[in-house]
């Protein structure tokens, strides 16, 4: 049988990237982002919820993730589920579950990105250039149309 797993999420970097370089020379990222829930209660009072996600990053993309975002940051992050387990200095088994990212997307114009600038740890040019900021527009991608020979499963 098959398995996925995938996570994808948009919400605000918590703390600014901690970059290091690992002994075998790879630079490792790591960064928080927090995303929140919304929902109407059974009293009918609005209920709010937040969740943080430890993000790591890796080689290129670290280096990027590094550079570009800060605490407060709106970001978009694709990736996979890992958790790590070590034993702690005290002998305790620790665990901790984060996403792996595999791209990264700013989504905000802070810091004068000029819009939504993907990023991603593939290939050789990281740096893709913006595409330009489209409003709220439907009509925009009326056209579009998803065609079942382009679903890649």
């Amino acid at each position: 049988m098959y398995s996925l797993n995938r996570a994808t999420i948009i919400g605000n970097v918590t703390q600014d990237p901690e970059t290091r370089t690992i002994p075998s020379g790879q630079t490792v990222c790591n960064f928080s982002v927090a995303t929140n829930r919304f929902w109407t209660g059974p009293d009918g009072q609005k209920q709010e919820a937040s969740e943080f996600h430890n993000i790591v990053a890796w080689r290129k993309l670290a280096e990027i993730c590094s550079q570009f975002l800060s605490k407060g940051r709106k970001v978009y992050i694709e990736g996979h589920i890992q958790t790590r387990s070590w034993d702690g200095q005290d002998g305790v088994k620790r665990y901790r579950t984060e996403i792996v990212a595999d791209n990264m997307i700013i989504l905000d114009k802070k810091g004068g990105s000029g819009g939504a600038a993907p990023m991603s740890g593939g290939g050789s040019n990281p740096f893709t250039p913006p595409k330009p900021p489209v409003k709220d527009d439907p009509a925009a991608f009326a056209d579009d149309e998803i065609k079942v020979e382009d679903i890649p499963f």
